[in-house]
């Protein structure tokens, strides 16, 4: 790539910034909007949707920047919890590390690659028909002494990162045991999920639950409930919602019509009869009958599933009992820490042992069969950014390509935009890889979804652009170790100014647009404007860790890669982690509620992608080393992987367990603090009826449709 087709790549995703950010700053205003852009505050009564227009809310405005960057940390633990905390902390590391290495790449290395003349001489009078490539390490001549400027700062860099990633795991650590210290009675720390249950004599799980724990844990065992096959329940409960749903959009309209404010339908063309609410009344009275009637079968004589929440009387004899082996058959009464009330995912409890080991089987062929797919819309890639290849594909386009800008487009901008938008249809899909392996919480599934979506787009959105072959071929490389760094140095910087463009467009483009929320803006427009259903109901959406955690990470692995190769991509990165800073602050303040809390798990995997980014550029630092004829200090670099092996292996020791369990010594603390609390008699009375299905909690909703309510339907659903 040439340098003018870079700034046309820059011009077009800065254009694009702009004008989501200005538009933003004005539909944010708008009469209506509330919902779209802060329905966490609607949703708890903070903010009002504003009926009447001012002509200056059209003026552009950047107050939410100021309140975004005023915002301090206990503010955001207060209004999202701590996950939410370490989510932007990943933004605050990166920012750390990107700083140090944006000043010695920019104001060290970069010059010194672009003085080199390995490639040819320079012509300032052609600047901007300069390959790219005049500003990576290769164009540094082999054996001078230049390069000791690289192996000096790979070390540096080396030092930073760790350094660095120690603060913030400690830091991270320290917090997750605080949040633990200072929070109140919760359910989950206090029970245990088992499975594998086998029947009492009687026939039925329950008693064997009972018999079970009232020996082993005598004085400890509180109670159970189990739980029970209710997917016909959910069913029914969705058909009363949506039912409910259907009459109080009919009412609104019936008001509304009433009232002479607005006509049913659009344009008065769609009419609807006012008999037809008694008709969906009545519906709605009989699936709340039914709902009713099969809820008390389900009690009484419902179907048990072989799992259940047991309660302890304390938080150490919970933790007892999820880390001792049970029964010395290890697939029967196994037990692991319950997930919070509100986390957990109901229909997959009926799932046996069997049938979850089968799931992972499926789950791991079907992810290979989607990484092998996904290499067609990589090849085509890799096609757009080489205009020789794509003049030998498609001669008829020869004409075209030679047009200055087309090709620019083409070889600057298209490329990373069909990229970023193949990848934006892979976290749905992990998600629902996860779903199916057997994960009983939101979080379990977001987590593994999120690995997933970290593996493959390192594997897809890196090494199979910058080893461009099939799959026998790249994996041939890994399978002869030796000569994976020398093979690696000459691959990575070759794609150093695709990944520069890539920043941008999935990057700068994508934050500025997930500000404006446009496919949410659209669908409220539709809604109010065409179905007539005022103040119906809409979601408040929950911050997608799996999809957003993986993209941030892989930029990190960007820019740790491309340090010494390709400096140049270090601003670029810069600008992307401080948007990310304002806009995920803002979007937190005004849009998403927390769906569960994990107190911070999510921090093991930044801290492995780090480190794996971290020795992919050590590795690539030998080869190129090697390469440039300086085999000196290529060797003097082959300790640098093994010393952060090394400080990984410490980190995994000393902060690591915090993650998984709770000490005795925080526990037994804990629950002594609490011993002489009056509350807690009645919060361990309630502790069971904490894990209800809630396809067993009653309906009310003809009592509310015929109390006139049209209130909005308020849930933490997926965004």
């Amino acid at each position: 790539m040439i340098l003018s087709a870079l700034f046309t790549a820059v011009g077009i995703n800065l254009g694009l910034c702009i004008l989501f950010l200005v538009l933003y700053s004005i539909l944010r205003n708008l009469p209506g909007n509330a919902r779209v852009y802060a329905p966490r505050l609607v949703a708890e009564g903070e903010a009002q949707q504003r009926a009447s227009f001012d002509i200056e809310r059209l003026v552009p405005s950047a107050g939410w920047v100021r309140r975004a960057w005023k915002l301090s940390e206990d503010e955001l633990l207060s209004v999202s919890g701590l996950d939410a905390v370490i989510f932007m902390r990943i933004f605050v590391f990166n920012l750390k590390v990107f700083s140090i290495a944006g000043a010695i790449g920019i104001f060290i290395l970069l010059p010194i690659n672009y003085e080199g003349d390995q490639l040819h001489s320079i012509d300032f009078g052609n600047l901007p028909n300069e390959s790219l490539d005049k500003f990576t390490i290769s164009n540094v001549k082999n054996g001078s002494n230049w390069l000791w400027a690289h192996f000096s700062a790979a070390y540096v860099m080396t030092a930073v990162v760790c350094y660095l990633l120690y603060s913030e795991y400690e830091y991270v650590s320290s917090k997750r045991l605080a949040y633990f210290d200072a929070s109140k009675p919760q359910p989950h720390h206090f029970t245990v999920l088992v499975r594998g249950i086998p029947r009492c004599t009687a026939g039925n799980f329950s008693g064997s639950v009972e018999s079970f724990f009232s020996e082993i844990h005598s004085s400890t065992y509180l109670t159970h409930i189990m739980v029970r096959q209710t997917s016909k329940l959910r069913r029914l409960v969705v058909d009363a919602e949506n039912m409910y749903r259907r009459l109080t959009r009919l009412k609104s309209q019936q008001d509304a019509q009433q009232r002479n404010m607005c006509l049913p339908g659009f344009l008065g063309l769609f009419r609807q009869d006012v008999n037809s609410v008694d008709k969906y009344e009545k519906k709605l009275e009989d699936l709340e009958e039914n709902l009713r009637i099969e809820q008390s079968d389900v009690s009484l004589i419902g179907q048990e599933v072989p799992a259940a929440f047991v309660c302890f009387r304390s938080r150490y004899s919970a933790a007892m009992a999820i880390h001792i082996q049970q029964s010395v058959n290890p697939i029967q009464w196994v037990t692991e820490q319950a997930p919070e009330p509100r986390d957990v995912y109901w229909p997959f409890f009926s799932t046996s042992f069997l049938r979850r080991w089968i799931s992972k089987l499926v789950v791991f062929i079907a992810s290979v069969v989607l990484t092998i797919i996904f290499l067609i819309p990589v090849a085509f890639v890799q096609g757009l950014a080489n205009l020789d290849k794509l003049e030998i594909l498609f001669p008829f386009l020869t004409s075209i390509l030679t047009i200055t800008f087309v090709s620019q487009v083409i070889t600057g901008y298209l490329p990373s935009l069909i990229l970023h938008l193949f990848l934006t249809l892979v976290p749905p899909v992990m998600k629902v890889f996860s779903t199916m392996q057997g994960y009983i919480s939101h979080s379990e599934i977001e987590k593994s979804a999120c690995s997933k979506m970290i593996l493959f787009t390192i594997w897809n959105a890196f090494f199979a652009i910058v080893l461009s072959g099939s799959v026998a071929s790249q994996a041939e490389i890994f399978l002869d170790p030796k000569h994976i760094p020398e093979r690696l140095a000459v691959a990575v910087p070759a794609q150093a100014t695709f990944f520069i463009t890539y920043v941008m467009t999935s990057g700068w483009t994508n934050l500025s647009s997930e500000v404006t929320r446009m496919k949410p803006l659209v669908g409220d427009f539709i809604e109010r404007h065409f179905s007539k259903c005022c103040g119906g109901e809409f979601t408040v959406p929950s911050l997608p860790y799996h999809r957003q955690i993986p993209a941030i990470l892989f930029f990190g692995l960007l820019g740790i890669a491309y340090f010494l190769l390709a400096p140049l991509i270090l601003p670029f990165l810069m600008v992307y982690f401080f948007l990310g800073f304002i806009v995920y602050r803002n979007q937190i303040l005004n849009v998403y509620v927390p769906k569960y809390e994990t107190a911070g798990k999510f921090w093991p995997m930044v801290h492995n992608s780090s480190i794996f980014a971290l020795v992919l550029m050590q590795l690539i630092a030998i080869g190129i080393f090697g390469l440039k004829k300086l085999p000196t200090a290529s060797t003097l670099t082959v300790p640098l992987p093994v010393l952060t092996l090394l400080f990984n292996e410490y980190c995994r020791k000393r902060f690591l367990p915090n993650f998984y369990v709770y000490s005795a010594e925080s526990l037994i603390k804990k629950d002594r603090e609490e011993q002489n609390d009056p509350a807690m008699p009645g919060f361990l009375s309630n502790l069971a009826s904490a894990y209800r299905d809630p396809a067993m909690e009653p309906v009310r909703r003809t009592e509310e449709a015929e109390q006139g309510l049209s209130t909005p339907f308020l849930s933490s659903g997926g965004a």
